[in-house]
């Protein structure tokens, strides 16, 4: 396999190339995540995840269905947040006879 030049690259080389990328991509995705699990969405953001209305979210935080976090005096849902409300709702099979 030839570099940018023409010459030929070693195994190892490629070897060496491809772990130090994939470490970065490593590093990207970690970067990702954390700033995933930071993010706190607005009613209207989290309504859309849901598949639910904005009026929907600003009302169940109002009653305190749902759980949620305020910033500033903004009330924001965060993924754990938005997790815990879709397994409220879960519904597990049950045995029939």
């Amino acid at each position: 396999m030839p570099d940018e030049e023409g010459m030929p690259i070693s195994h190892d080389a490629v070897l060496q190339r491809l772990a130090a990328a994939v470490e970065q991509l490593n590093e990207l995705i970690a970067a990702r995540q954390a700033e995933e699990n930071l993010r706190c969405y607005t009613p209207r953001e989290a309504g859309n995840l849901l598949g639910k209305t904005e009026n929907w979210v600003v009302e169940a935080i109002q009653a305190r269905r749902v759980p949620f976090t305020y910033v500033g005096r903004s009330p924001r849902m965060t993924a754990a947040h938005i997790r815990r409300v879709q397994q409220q709702g879960e519904v597990l099979p049950t045995k029939r006879r």
